[in-house]
C-alpha cells in the first residue's frame, strides 16, 4: 500500500472502531450523541464532503461525492446517526478497494517502465563514464557490464553473452548474442560485458518507443468506456431529480388528499434512493478491467495501445499474415546456385555486388554467402526496383538482379525453377546468367498458431507474400492457412485488403499482422493492425495498434484471449451492477429497501466488480 492508501485504511479502522464502541454506548442526550457520531463521520468523509463542495463550487455538481454527501448529511439530520456514518465509511472501504486495484494494475505497467535505462556507459581515457543515454549519438560505443540494462538499440561490437528479454517479451528464456549481432534497448546483460555500437538515438530506440505506447494506452478510450461516461453523465442527474421527486411528490399528494404526509419516510426513501443509485460501481470497475486487460497483456509482451483496440480484437474473425518475418523467421540461406551459363562464383560475386546496399534480409543472404569483402569502388550505380529487385552498373556491366516479373520488364528469358522458396534471376548485360535458391525457415511456433487462433473462433485466415506462388502456397499448405496471395507489391497487398475488408461481416474485425516497412500501410488499413516488435521496422510498430514484442505469432491467439477475458468481465460487471441497482432502486421507491441495503447496493455491488475486474491482469494460463 502507498502513503495514501494507508492513511485512508487507518480513517476506516478509527472510524470502524469508534462506531463499535458507541454501539455500546445509551446516549442520553442527543446534542452529545449528535457531537460523537460526528467525530468518526468527519475522519472518514471529511475528503468527500469537500469533493462535493469543490464540484458545486466548479458547477460539476452531480457526481458520487455529492450523491453521498447528500444521502449521508441528510440522514444524520433525520437523526439516523450510524446509517449515516455507517454509509459514508463503507463507501471509503469501497474506494480503498478500487484504490488497491488500480494500484496493482499500475504495478503491471510500472515494472515495465523499469526498461528505463538511466545512463548509459562510454569508455573516456580507459575509464568508463556514465552519461545521460539522450547524450548518446548514433554511432557511437558503450559498454553494458554484467547487471545493466542496454539502453540503446545497437549491435554488438565486441564481447558474447546472454540477455535477459523478460521485461520486453514476457518470456523467460534468455538470448544469446555476440559480434554483429542486433539488440534492442531494454534487456538486461547477463553474463559478460559488452560492446555496443548504437544504431538509433535514445528517444527512437525500442525501450522509448514502448515506454510511450504504455503512456498513452489508456488514453484511448474503447466504445464502451465512451458508453459508461455518457450513461453516468446523464444518470446521476437523473437520479438526483428522481430522489428529489420522490422525496416532495409523494407526501405532498397525500397531504392534498387529506393523508398523513410522513415527510420522514419519505425523505428516507429519497436519501436511500440517492445511495443505491450511485454509479461508483459501473463507472469504475469498467475503466479498471480495461487497465487491467492492457497491464496484463503488457507484462506478457504483448503492448495494446489502447483499450478500444483491446474491444476490437475480441471480435476478431479474420486474421491475415505476412510471410517474411511473420510466419517464417525472415533469416534467408542460399541453398543452391543454378549457373549454366557462368562460373558459381562469378554468378554470386556480381549479385553480392549488387545488393551491398540492400537492407533486405534476402540481399543480405546473398552477401553472406559470397562472403568477401566488397569493393564498393566497382559499383557505379544501383536503382532499387520496388517489389522486383535490382539493377546495377558493375565494372561497366548491366547487372540485374531479381524475380521473373523483373526479368519479363526486362525481356530476359528464365530458366523457370520447381523447387519451393525465393528464386533470384541474375542477367548481366541483359543475357541470363543463372539463379540462386535461397530459403526461409518457418518459425518453430507458425503452425501452433494458426490452429490455436482457428480453436479460438477465427473463421479464416488468409497470407500476402510477395513471393513466387510456388513458395508462397507451399508456406500456406504447411501451415494450414485457408487462403494465399502471392507475388504481391505492396500496393497489391492494399487492395487485397480492401478485398477481405468489403467482402467480410459487417461486425466481424479482421486483424493483419506484419513486421515490414512496406506492411505499414496495410496494417493501418486493417480494423486491428499487430506489428512484430522485437524485429520488426519503425513504420509497421508506428502504424500498427498492437505490438509483439517477442516476434512469436503464438502471442496472437494469446492477445485474443486476454481480450475476450476482459470483455467478458467487462459484460459482467455492467450487467451485474446495473441489474442490483434497478431491482435496489425499484424496492428503495417501495420503502421496501432501508440504507443497508442501499450501502450493499453501492458499496458491496462496487467492491464485487473491482475484485471482478481485478481477474483481468491474469494473463498467464491463457
Amino acid at each position: 500500500m502507498n502513503k495514501k492508501q494507508k492513511k485512508n485504511l487507518y480513517r476506516i479502522l478509527i472510524s470502524a472502531l469508534l462506531l463499535i464502541i458507541y454501539h455500546f454506548i445509551p446516549f442520553n442526550n442527543k446534542i452529545v450523541e449528535f457531537v460523537m457520531y460526528m467525530i468518526p463521520y468527519f475522519i472518514v468523509g471529511y475528503d468527500v464532503l469537500k469533493g462535493a463542495i469543490h464540484g458545486i463550487r466548479n458547477k460539476q455538481v452531480f457526481d458520487e461525492n455529492f450523491l453521498m454527501a447528500v444521502a449521508t448529511v441528510g440522514a444524520i439530520i433525520l437523526g439516523d446517526y450510524t446509517e449515516g456514518t455507517a454509509v459514508m465509511l463503507f463507501y471509503q472501504i469501497g474506494e480503498l478497494f478500487q484504490s488497491y486495484a488500480v494500484g496493482k494494475s499500475r504495478k503491471n505497467i510500472s515494472e515495465l517502465m523499469d526498461i528505463r535505462p538511466d545512463y548509459a556507459n562510454i569508455e573516456e581515457n580507459g575509464e568508463l563514464v556514465r552519461v545521460d543515454p539522450y547524450d548518446v549519438k548514433v554511432g557511437d560505443i558503450i559498454t553494458v557490464i554484467v547487471g545493466e540494462k542496454i539502453p540503446l538499440d545497437g549491435i554488438v561490437y565486441e564481447g558474447k553473452s546472454s540477455l535477459n528479454t523478460s521485461a520486453l517479451t514476457g518470456e523467460s528464456k534468455p538470448r544469446d548474442v555476440e559480434t554483429g549481432d542486433e539488440v534492442i534497448s531494454g534487456c538486461i546483460n547477463m553474463e559478460s560485458p559488452l560492446k555496443i555500437k548504437t544504431t538509433k538515438e535514445f528517444e527512437e530506440s525500442t525501450v522509448s518507443k514502448i515506454l510511450d505506447l504504455v503512456e498513452n494506452a489508456t488514453s484511448v478510450k474503447s466504445k464502451s468506456e465512451n458508453f459508461i461516461s455518457k450513461f453516468a453523465h446523464s444518470y446521476t442527474p437523473i437520479v438526483c431529480y428522481s430522489a428529489l421527486a420522490l422525496a416532495i411528490l409523494p407526501p405532498l399528494y397525500l397531504l392534498i388528499t387529506g393523508q398523513n404526509p410522513n415527510f420522514t419516510e419519505w425523505i428516507t426513501r429519497a436519501l436511500t434512493f440517492l445511495v443505491i443509485s450511485c454509479p461508483c460501481a459501473v463507472v469504475i470497475s469498467i475503466p479498471l478491467s480495461f487497465f487491467g486487460g492492457i497491464g496484463g497483456a503488457s507484462n506478457a509482451g504483448v503492448l495494446i495501445k489502447g483499450s478500444n483496440y483491446l474491444e476490437q480484437l475480441s471480435k476478431t474473425k479474420i486474421v491475415a499474415f505476412d510471410k517474411t518475418g511473420t510466419m517464417t523467421k525472415g533469416v534467408f540461406e542460399v541453398t543452391t546456385i543454378h549457373n549454366n551459363l557462368i562460373e558459381e562464383e562469378t554468378l554470386l560475386e556480381y549479385a553480392a555486388y549488387s545488393e551491398v546496399y540492400s537492407s533486405h534480409p534476402i540481399g543480405k543472404s546473398i552477401i553472406r554467402e559470397y562472403g568477401k569483402e566488397i569493393d564498393k569502388s566497382r559499383v557505379k550505380s544501383i536503382k532499387e526496383i520496388s517489389g522486383k529487385g535490382i539493377y546495377a552498373l558493375i565494372d561497366d556491366k548491366e547487372v540485374i538482379v531479381g524475380n521473373s516479373k523483373l526479368m519479363d520488364d526486362y525481356n530476359i528469358e528464365i530458366i523457370p525453377c520447381d523447387e519451393p522458396g525465393t528464386i533470384v534471376h541474375v542477367a548481366i548485360d541483359k543475357e541470363y546468367k543463372g539463379h540462386i535458391h535461397i530459403g526461409d525457415i518457418i518459425k518453430p511456433t507458425s503452425k501452433k498458431a494458426i490452429a490455436e487462433l482457428k480453436k479460438n473462433g477465427v473463421s479464416k485466415t488468409v497470407m500476402l507474400t510477395g513471393d513466387e506462388k510456388k513458395t508462397g502456397e507451399s508456406v500456406a499448405k504447411e501451415l494450414d492457412i485457408d487462403q494465399v496471395y502471392t507475388e504481391l507489391l505492396p500496393q497489391d497487398k492494399v487492395e487485397r485488403l480492401k478485398e477481405l475488408l468489403s467482402s467480410k461481416n459487417e461486425n466481424d474485425v479482421l486483424a493483419f499482422v506484419g513486421d515490414g516497412i512496406n506492411d505499414a500501410p496495410v496494417l493501418g488499413m486493417a480494423d486491428i493492425g499487430i506489428a512484430m516488435g522485437a524485429l520488426g521496422s519503425d513504420a509497421a510498430i508506428e502504424a500498427a495498434d498492437i505490438v509483439l514484442m517477442d516476434d512469436d505469432p503464438l502471442k496472437i491467439s494469446k492477445a485474443i484471449k486476454i481480450s475476450r477475458k476482459c470483455m467478458r468481465i467487462v459484460y459482467e460487471n455492467i450487467i451485474f451492477a446495473i441489474g442490483v441497482k434497478v431491482i435496489c432502486l425499484v424496492l428503495g421507491a417501495l420503502g421496501i429497501a432501508n440504507m443497508w441495503l442501499a450501502i450493499f447496493a453501492d458499496v458491496g455491488v462496487m467492491v464485487i466488480c473491482v475484485l471482478n475486474a481485478i481477474r483481468a491482469l491474469r494473463v498467464k494460463n491463457l
